[in-house]
């Protein structure tokens, strides 16, 4: 990952006195949110955020220069409720979460230039959250703000009759692919396969919300909820992320105003700016410039759509 005169793009390793001159105004900040969170018996915990970083790592060094993107230390932590079950499951009060971002994003407002910030997701269950936050980020910090949710950028088909939701054939490729040393499919047994209308009933349908959880056998095994992870390989996990990567693009042209000079790799992506802005919530700056704040604004948000 490398920026202006070969330097790396990791913006905690340039020095105090390198950041004002590297870091500017039209510089894109990008912030990987993940989660700490059961994920079956075969993956880590971090695999949220050991994708959010990985993909954020795979986008600047594909489109680091282009878009003048800086990559920003990881927030593990997330909304999590749904696998608070099980050991090791960390989970923030919405109220915690939004306050911890409100923090970090003044914080990074006053000590850059940057007016450009990128929300890489990968916890489903922090999305509905993030996308009502990108409004109040925009107003309080003066940001002009999108979310990127990697795995809903790669469109790819689902892999089996589940929708994939947590930990199953799609996650864990990815971390095939990202991560293989963390992953242990011999710890993977036969399970009943859950139920793939009631994981559409209480997880996927847009018209209801349920508090579902993990552990729920009608629509999970040994945590996992999707289709069966031991058919992953590293081959389909690259791709996944190829795919992420030339979605991402339509949705950072439109956030900085600028065009990457080629053209994304032929995949089954969307290239439309519209299409892939469905998975990147592209918010631009207030019309009028505001004193930047570094006091948490009152309001936050008080519901979630249950997400994987």
């Amino acid at each position: 990952m490398t920026g202006s005169g070969g330097g790396h793009r990791h913006l905690d390793r340039l020095t105090a006195a390198d950041l004002p001159t590297r870091v500017q105004a039209s510089s894109v900040l990008c912030l990987p949110v993940g989660s700490t969170e059961q994920h079956g018996p075969h993956l880590p915990l971090a695999t949220d955020t050991v994708i959010a970083e990985e993909f954020t790592r795979h986008l600047i060094a594909a489109h680091g220069e282009t878009f003048d993107l800086w990559q920003l230390p990881a927030v593990p932590y997330g909304i999590a409720p749904e696998h608070a079950w099980a050991p090791g499951t960390l989970s923030l009060a919405i109220a915690e979460f939004t306050a911890l971002l409100h923090t970090l994003v003044a914080q990074y407002a006053r000590a850059t230039k940057a007016r450009h910030l990128v929300l890489v997701n990968g916890h489903g269950g922090n999305r509905s959250v993030l996308a009502a936050l990108v409004y109040e980020l925009r107003h309080a910090q003066n940001f002009s703000v999108c979310v990127l949710h990697p795995l809903a950028l790669a469109h790819l088909p689902a892999g089996g009759d589940r929708p994939e939701i947590h930990a199953g054939l799609h996650e864990t490729a990815l971390m095939l692919h990202l991560a293989q040393d963390s992953v242990h499919l011999d710890q993977l047994a036969d399970q009943p396969p859950p139920n793939a209308d009631e994981i559409r009933r209480q997880v996927t349908d847009r018209g209801v919300s349920w508090p579902w959880t993990s552990n729920d056998p009608l629509i999970a095994a040994a945590g996992i909820i999707g289709n069966d992870p031991r058919t992953a390989t590293p081959a389909l996990g690259a791709r996944l992320l190829e795919e992420a990567v030339a979605a991402a693009v339509p949705a950072l042209e439109a956030l900085t105003g600028r065009k990457s000079p080629c053209p994304c790799p032929t995949t089954s992506a969307p290239s439309s700016s519209a299409t892939a802005c469905s998975s990147a919530e592209a918010l631009p700056p207030p019309p009028t410039p505001a004193r930047r704040a570094t006091s948490l604004p009152p309001g936050t948000p008080r519901t979630t759509t249950p997400t994987a």
